[in-house]
C-alpha cells in the first residue's frame, strides 16, 4: 500500500486529485469507481475545475457507485444518486446512460444485487475511490461482513445512522437499509484510491496498514491489493508508526 500523508484536506482533494485525472487522461473510456460523503468533495469540485478550464472531457468515461440508500428515489436530496449529479456528474460532459448506481427503489432486492453484480462484471473498475469509517468500515460494509460478500443489502448501525444524521433534518429521516459493493467487489478495481481525514480515522486507519487483515476491520483486506494508495490528512494518519 503506498501511503500519502497531507497537512490538510486541501492538499488531501490535490493529492487525490493528481491520481484520478492521471486514470482519465491516460485512458480516455475508463470506469470510475465513485464515493459520496463529504472527504470526496474537494475532489469532485477540482474533476471539475479541471474540465472546465482545460477541456478534459469524460464522455468516453462510464462511472459506478459504491452505494445507495434502500427506498430512497433518485430525485430525493439525500439519495446518493443525487448527491453524484449535484457534486460531479452534472458539472462534466459524462453521458448520464454511462453513470451507474444501485436502484433504491426495487423491490426485489436480490433481483437488484445481481444485476448491480453484471454490471460491475461487465465494467472493470480502472480505479475505486473509498472512504472510511471510524470503526474501519468501507462503503457501508461493516465489520464482520465476510470478504467474499458482493453487492448485498445492509442494515445500518446505530452509529453509522447517528453519523449520516448530519445529512438529514432529522435522525428519524436517515433510512435504516442500504445497497452497497461488498468486499471482493471492492477489491475487484485494478486501482483502490482511499482518502481518510480527521484524528477520529486515526486508529481505523492504523489498523487497516498496520493490523491484521481480518473482517472486523473491513477496511484491513486493502492490504491485500497490488495497487492501493492511501491519502490522509495528518490527523488521520497520526497513529501510523513513523
Amino acid at each position: 500500500m503506498k501511503i500519502i500523508i497531507t497537512k490538510d484536506y486541501e492538499e488531501l482533494s490535490r493529492k487525490a486529485f493528481e491520481v484520478m485525472i492521471d486514470v482519465v487522461r491516460n485512458n480516455p473510456n475508463a470506469v470510475l469507481g465513485l464515493a459520496t460523503g463529504s472527504t470526496p468533495i474537494g475532489l469532485y469540485d477540482l474533476m471539475v475545475e479541471d474540465h472546465v478550464k482545460n477541456g478534459t472531457s469524460y464522455a468516453g468515461v462510464r462511472t459506478v457507485n459504491l452505494d445507495e440508500y434502500a427506498g430512497l428515489s433518485p430525485q430525493n436530496d439525500q439519495s446518493y444518486r443525487y448527491f453524484m449529479k449535484k457534486h460531479l456528474l452534472d458539472r462534466i460532459d459524462v453521458l448520464p446512460e454511462n453513470t451507474y448506481i444501485e436502484n433504491g427503489l426495487a423491490k426485489d432486492e436480490a433481483a437488484e444485487c445481481a444485476r448491480y453484480n453484471d454490471v460491475l462484471s461487465r465494467l472493470p473498475r480502472d480505479i475505486q475511490l473509498l472512504g472510511i469509517g471510524a470503526n474501519g468500515h468501507i462503503a457501508f460494509n461493516e465489520p464482520n461482513t465476510p470478504f467474499e460478500t458482493q453487492t448485498h443489502v445492509v442494515a445500518l448501525t446505530e452509529n453509522t445512522i447517528k453519523m449520516n444524521s448530519r445529512f438529514f433534518k432529522d435522525e428519524n429521516e436517515v433510512p435504516r437499509r442500504a445497497f452497497t459493493m461488498g468486499p471482493k467487489n471492492i477489491m475487484d478495481a485494478k486501482k483502490i484510491l482511499l482518502l481518510a481525514t480527521g484524528a477520529n480515522k486515526a486508529e481505523a486507519v492504523r489498523g487497516m496498514v498496520e493490523g491484521d487483515i481480518t473482517p472486523a476491520l473491513p477496511a484491513s483486506i486493502l492490504q491485500r491489493h497490488a495497487d492501493c494508495i492511501l491519502i490522509a490528512d495528518a490527523p488521520a494518519a497520526s497513529l501510523l508508526k513513523k
